[in-house]
């Protein structure tokens, strides 16, 4: 394979990381029921666990050996820390990096949380009046 193949293998990665993170951050408002929103749940309790055990993605992991592969330096250390951090928060120390992540993530699960509780009183309210 050509160098050519993994840097575009490793741009490949670094898009579907991107967009691992704007489905965790975002997702709640495009999941608002169903599977997809079990789904989104998921992502998010996957999403809280990598941040607070401190392991990097699985997806840092094949984006470092594709720029190795495609004869680039490759960075060190977590996705989030490397790209966005220096990006959207300059010199913030990585355990603020590391609390916003799992705060935007709760946040986002108490908005699922309402909603199924919601449903859940709806659905009583209509068996009640369907009874009377």
């Amino acid at each position: 394979m050509t160098m050519w193949f993994y840097g575009m293998l490793a741009l490949m990665v670094l898009i579907a990381h991107l967009a691992w993170i704007i489905w965790v951050i975002a997702g709640c408002w495009f999941a608002r029921s169903g599977w997809l929103a079990r789904l989104h749940v998921i992502s998010l309790a996957y999403s809280i666990f990598i941040e607070a055990s401190g392991w990097y993605c699985p997806l840092t992991y094949v984006e470092q050996w594709a720029q190795l592969r495609a004869g680039k330096s490759a960075y060190t250390g977590d996705f989030l820390v490397h790209y966005l951090e220096k990006l959207i928060y300059p010199a913030v120390p990585y355990p603020l990096v590391v609390v916003t992540a799992i705060s935007i993530c709760v946040l986002n699960l108490s908005v699922h949380f309402r909603r199924w509780r919601h449903s859940v009183s709806n659905r009583r309210s209509n068996s009640v009046a369907a009874s009377a």
